[in-house]
């Protein structure tokens, strides 16, 4: 959260160099209801815990100007949090501590990230937009299973901070005389370390249309694909999808 507000502030500071008309301001806050399925643990041996599923906030900033061949630059901050249980039908080794067989291991996985995302409006209207672009996901968090180690209770924690580069695009396509536009919004990356991908697309409405603001209401579906390879010492296989509502004022 400290990485966002600063970068926020960042955006903002940088925004007074350019006439305010000229500049857009966007802020956005949703909640997501995510799912989560999928596996976790060392390059060894990934198990799935049974991952409860969960809300979380999310927020955006992003500021756009007129000026050519500069960039626009945006900021969102993402929480994946989530927990699961098991029983152990083998031993089972993560940050170098073996876990029983027979036993019950838990596990609580607990990493948000930062997209710093610099971008172009290759078109840009009130019936089409499309931007493109390039995020550096700053990821920060860890992950951490606790069962029996030779009979007595133990922990073992592998803690993950590092920037993952991604491809970033964005569409959105407005129903004339409605208040209403579709978007579609994503961040790629496959190379032989790591495949994740980021989507969501859904529907706005504006509910406040003036020149002083904008206030457009959210509603979508997420999908979040986390495949790392040693990302870190952390091996995953994780997919996290649902339902988001949120909004979106725009200075």
């Amino acid at each position: 959260m400290k990485k966002t507000l600063l970068a926020a502030s960042l955006l903002l500071g940088c925004s007074t160099n350019v006439y305010a008309d000229a500049i857009g301001v966007y802020v956005g806050a949703n909640v997501w209801d995510q799912k989560a399925k999928g596996v976790l643990g060392s390059s060894n041996d990934q198990l799935d815990f049974n991952l409860a599923d969960q809300q979380q906030m999310n927020y955006s900033l992003a500021v756009e100007h007129p000026l050519p061949f500069i960039p626009n630059a945006k900021v969102a901050s993402t929480s994946l949090q989530t927990d699961g249980m098991l029983t152990l039908n083998s031993p089972f080794e993560f940050d170098g501590k073996t876990f029983d067989e027979s036993s019950q291991a838990s596990a609580n996985f607990d990493v948000s990230f930062v997209d710093y995302t610099l971008y172009y409006e290759l078109f840009d209207n009130d019936l089409l937009s499309f931007d493109f672009g390039i995020t550096g996901r700053d990821f920060d968090g860890s992950v951490m299973v606790t069962g029996q180690v030779n009979g007595s209770v133990a922990s073992g924690e592998i803690s993950t901070s590092e920037i993952v580069p991604m491809l970033y695009a964005r569409t959105n396509i407005g129903l004339p005389f409605t208040g209403l536009n579709f978007f579609a919004e994503g961040n790629f990356l496959s190379i032989k370390d790591h495949t994740l991908y980021d989507y969501q697309a859904g529907i706005s409405y504006e509910l406040v249309d003036n020149l002083a603001i904008d206030i457009n209401l959210t509603l979508g579906y997420r999908a979040l694909k986390l495949e790392l390879d040693d990302l870190s010492d952390l091996y995953t296989d994780i997919e996290f999808n649902g339902i988001f509502a949120g909004v979106v004022v725009h200075f």
